[in-house]
């Protein structure tokens, strides 16, 4: 069918331009005509082609009157037949005119005053023409990090406090001990909800109850109870009794004294060294702090170069983009929350606390995607391949693992995305001025208080 598509005059398009710059200076517009004789055409074609193979009660196969096929499909004949014109229209002349389009366009009725064109406009957005900064002048700190016996000591240390036991003691609660309570909360002499537990455990120090409570638990012995008041704080999370004045009686149960296993032909067993050599389990622990260590090295760059990267470079992201990007993190957000055992059926997800994180993808994604392209910092197969292959050596069988992920080509696009972002971070740190910055191992761990 015939159909003409055409830009408004150049006054008419630079007011559209400046108007929508205020709002969204990606934003384009585009009038569509389709003369109304082709689209009648068309809808004819489409009927016919439809009452072949129509059947109804009382004729042949192919045998409806035209009129009653025009009544039950000409409706739809003349939608699919407008919205493919449409189409093909509007990807004709965005191709003419060398556009960039993000998203799906919003096509509007116009009143045209034709008597023989239906006229439109598709409103729609387009990509942002990137130019990637000089970043010569830019100064990089790379953290670095050397894992030796001292941060291997370290790491041993955490794992036996991870598999303390406690015993109990006959002496007042200190901190580091594992307490079991009853405890009631009263507000104004009431019970409040929340306010009452039978056999509670929790170790003092740790942070899981309010400080001023294990204040007054500690220096209390088994059988001993206590009634002390204390204040909420007012950012405490229930309403209620934020910076709420309360009173509670706590009977402490009993005390646990804190018990470390030794480093021990046992302890390496429980670590998966099946034969018990210590030295055997220093070596697997050294090997695998020290591939966490340099995936937690390379993280902080990557953060650094990745952050230096939208400084340098700030540009509009397309909006349909953007709310692409915030439905994909709130269904991972669902995901998450069911893996962790919560029903979220029915929970409702605000676009608003998406939307920096979304913008910030968005927008990271485009400049990313022009220096890999302008700089050809694609993922290589044998980038890929390392990779997978460091990643599969925290498991008991490596080379299983290996072929899982290449069993299917979906499976690699995490370490392909891993690639290339390793790429780019390679390149701006051969164009930038870098300066090694040692770092704490606890720090670098998240483990306030470790060997540094």
């Amino acid at each position: 069918m015939e159909t003409n598509a055409a830009n408004t005059d150049t006054e008419a398009v630079a007011e559209t331009g400046a108007a929508a710059a205020a709002v969204n200076p990606l934003e384009r517009r585009l009038d569509l005509s389709i003369a109304l004789a082709d689209l009648d055409k068309e809808v004819d074609q489409r009927l016919r082609r439809l009452g072949k193979k129509m059947k109804m009660p009382g004729f042949r196969p192919g045998k409806v009157p035209a009129s009653i096929v025009r009544q039950q499909y000409g409706d739809q004949a003349r939608h699919e037949a407008l919205s493919e014109a449409l189409g093909n229209l509007f990807s004709e002349e965005v191709k003419r005119q060398q556009l960039r389009v993000a998203g799906s366009p919003n096509i509007e009725s116009r009143n045209g005053g034709s008597t023989t064109h239906m006229e439109f406009s598709a409103v729609f957005e387009v990509f942002p023409e990137i130019v990637v900064k000089d970043l010569s002048d830019m100064e990089i700190q790379r953290p670095v990090l050397d894992v030796g016996p001292t941060e291997v000591d370290g790491t041993i240390e955490i794992l036996r406090k991870q598999r303390v036991r406690y015993e109990p003691v006959d002496r007042a609660a200190a901190s580091g001990d594992r307490v079991s309570i009853d405890f009631l909360g009263k507000k104004d002499g009431v019970p409040f909800q929340g306010g009452e537990g039978k056999d509670y455990q929790f170790v003092l120090g740790e942070g899981k109850m309010l400080a001023d409570f294990e204040s007054a638990v500690i220096g209390t012995s088994p059988g001993e109870s206590k009634s002390f008041e204390m204040t909420f704080p007012s950012e405490y999370f229930s309403k209620e009794l934020a910076g709420q004045a309360v009173t509670f009686d706590v009977t402490v149960k009993e005390v646990g004294d804190p018990v470390l296993p030794e480093v021990d032909a046992d302890f390496a067993k429980g670590l998966g060294v099946e034969d018990g050599d210590l030295v055997k389990m220093r070596a697997e622990i050294e090997g695998n702090l020290k591939r966490e260590v340099k995936k937690r090295l390379q993280a902080k760059i990557t953060s650094q170069v990745m952050d230096s990267l939208l400084e340098a470079n700030p540009v509009a992201v397309p909006e349909a983009l953007v709310d692409r990007e915030i439905e994909r993190l709130k269904e991972l957000a669902r995901q998450d929350m069911e893996q962790r055992g919560m029903k979220v059926k029915d929970l409702p997800m605000q676009r608003e606390w998406f939307v920096d994180q979304a913008t910030r993808r968005v927008r990271l994604g485009l400049v990313l995607a022009e220096i890999v392209k302008q700089h050809e910092l694609q993922a290589k197969p044998e980038q890929v391949r390392a990779l997978v292959e460091e990643s599969a050596q925290s498991y008991e069988h490596p080379e299983e693992v290996v072929r899982w992920y290449y069993a299917q080509r979906e499976r690699l696009g995490d370490f392909e995305s891993a690639a290339i972002e390793a790429n780019v971070v390679d390149w701006m740190l051969a164009g930038v001025k870098v300066v090694d910055a040692p770092v704490a191992f606890g720090e670098l761990m998240g483990q306030p208080g470790q060997p540094s």
